[in-house]
């Protein structure tokens, strides 16, 4: 059951205004016609994420995906669980992201821009509803207990080793300045009162990690805040890559247009959102890391093993009637690339309209399907922009992250720049390789499978075949999409048309380990898996080192 939640009767939400509580949201959606109720039983761990992702998978247009909602959440062994299941409802499609913020669909780039530049810092208060049930100690570790208590879904049944949080937002604090950090990172289910957390260590990559190595060299654990079920404007904040030293809080204060009320957490001292859904604590461990994955990744393929952070759980707090979020990733399109999507391009076109003031751009779009944004741009420029201007505008979104712009690609404003097939036919006609195609050496690797050998990357049309033995694709396998299929015809939803890649598939780069791992998750045996991995950690590795090279294995 949905609360009428008294949360906003703490921190009421104006009618013109982004909800400031996430069941909030979810009564907006349903007033949209944009949420879909599954009051059926769903089993989390082999049917919850393939049903929602045939949405994405099954050829519907983008405006007939739907936030769903899961009333009657069970596992393989009977198990119901008395808190429902939210996927999609951050941004399943920009309508629905569009409800989060508050703001028309072509008004959310300018609503960032605002917030960056207008922060509004988030105010405190003694009690709050993401604290009416706490849970600690020996609690924590009774069997069926502590985490094995939330309904947490598997999200690429058949690869993925564990239950996984993916809607979280991990609030962590400098112990030098203070200065709290929110990021959107995955957690596997380790043990009832134990988590493996991986926070990007990659250039660009996550603020988490910065804050956990100054800990490290201090020898004392890392406090973190795992957050899910925020406000969407708190939440939006985590996979937005602001600077390390953007308060993120305050950011969503500005998106609000008002300070969003935090509380203390109860076993660490650190500011969350007061009207979260669940919020888990815990202590990361400074030194010992503990192998984490396979887990299908949003560069479309399956992160395999790494070494990365262990959390010990020290309490789980939530409302007296939550609800559990969690999003679709994996092979994009998904949710976590809509979240990306829908405020990248209007930053992307921001940074190089107002901040390096390029003449002529029109638009900016990052090639969704299988690549993931990041790796492929397309840039739309008025007719007659001098060349000076346009080699710009490569360059400068090619920098402005990291880990995007691989390939950026420049069109006239009559190339539909959201359409591949256009933009490649434009390279064909308009181009001639050995004047308008320069090649940068010396970049980031950026976020991708780390299959075979690593090293640095480039700006450059690439041959993008496989050249070596790859992880697996990442989606369900092919057995639990045909199963979740069969559900979705049956609940009389949208007609499907499946597009290939529709279900994951082996690649070359995959162990028997793995596919055990894999097995027992969906077998709710993982436990055996954070037992084994618990004995394997180890100490004097940085976070994401593969288990192969530092077990020697192959």
């Amino acid at each position: 059951m949905l609360d009428k939640p008294a949360s906003v009767l703490h921190q009421p939400t104006r009618a013109d205004g982004p909800p400031l509580d996430f069941q909030e949201h979810l009564v907006r959606l349903e007033a949209a016609g944009l949420l879909t109720r599954i009051d059926r039983p769903i089993d989390k761990d082999t049917e919850l994420h393939p049903l929602v992702r045939w949405q994405f998978q099954g050829g519907l247009a983008e405006e007939q995906r739907r936030a769903f909602l899961f009333t009657n959440v069970v596992d393989g062994s009977g198990r119901r669980y008395d808190i429902p299941v939210a996927v999609g409802a951050l941004a399943a499609s920009p309508q629905i992201y569009s409800v989060g913020m508050g703001q028309p669909v072509e008004a959310i780039g300018d609503a960032w821009m605002r917030a960056i530049t207008r922060p509004i810092p988030p105010v405190r208060v003694q009690s709050a509803l993401c604290q009416e049930v706490v849970i600690t100690g020996d609690a924590l570790r009774k069997p069926g207990e502590g985490l094995a208590r939330l309904p947490v879904p598997i999200s690429t049944p058949g690869f993925d080793s564990a239950p996984y949080l993916t809607a979280t937002l991990c609030v962590t604090r400098d112990p030098d300045s203070g200065i709290q950090n929110m990021g959107t990172y995955r957690a596997a289910l380790k043990a009832t009162d134990r988590l493996g957390v991986r926070m990007s260590s990659r250039v660009g990559g996550a603020g988490g990690y910065q804050h956990w190595r100054r800990y490290r060299a201090r020898g004392e654990p890392m406090p973190c805040a795992i957050v899910i079920g925020a406000a969407p404007v708190v939440a939006f904040t985590g996979p937005q890559k602001l600077a390390l030293d953007f308060d993120e809080m305050a950011v969503a204060g500005g998106l609000a247009g008002a300070p969003i009320e935090t509380v203390r957490g109860v076993t660490v001292d650190l500011v969350i959102p007061a009207h979260a859904e669940i919020v888990i604590e815990g202590l990361i461990d400074p030194e010992l890391l503990e192998p984490e994955g396979p887990f299908g990744e949003s560069h479309g393929h399956v992160a395999l093993e790494d070494f990365n952070m262990s959390m010990q759980v020290t309490a789980i707090t939530h409302k007296r009637s939550p609800v559990f979020v969690s999003i679709v990733s994996q092979v994009t399109p998904s949710e976590s690339s809509v979240i990306k999507k829908v405020a990248f391009e209007p930053v992307f076109l921001s940074h190089l309209r107002d901040h390096l003031g390029v003449k002529g751009i029109r638009r900016v779009v990052m090639h969704e399907p299988l690549s993931n944004l990041r790796k492929i741009v397309f840039l739309q420029f008025a007719a007659a922009t001098p060349r000076t201007e346009i080699w710009r505008g490569l360059s400068g979104a090619s920098t402005l992250k990291a880990d995007c712009g691989k390939i950026v690609v420049a069109v006239s404003d009559d190339v539909d720049a959201a359409n591949a097939d256009a933009v490649f036919w434009s390279m064909a006609y308009r181009c001639n390789p050995i004047d308008d195609v320069h090649i940068v050496p010396y970049r980031s690797s950026g976020h991708g499978p780390k299959s075979g050998r690593r090293t640095e990357d480039s700006t450059m049309l690439v041959d993008a075949t496989a050249k070596h033995a790859m992880p697996p694709l990442a989606l369900p396998k092919r057995e639990f999409m045909e199963r979740a299929r069969g559900i979705w015809e049956e609940l009389g939803l949208p007609v499907l048309s499946p597009q290939p890649p529709w279900h994951g598939y082996t690649l070359g780069d995959w162990t028997e380990t793995w596919d055990l791992f894999a097995q027992r998750a969906v077998e709710r045996q993982w436990e055996k898996t954070g037992l084994e991995t618990f004995a394997r950690r180890r100490g004097g590795l940085t976070p994401e080192t593969p288990t192969r090279e530092a077990e020697g294995k192959r």
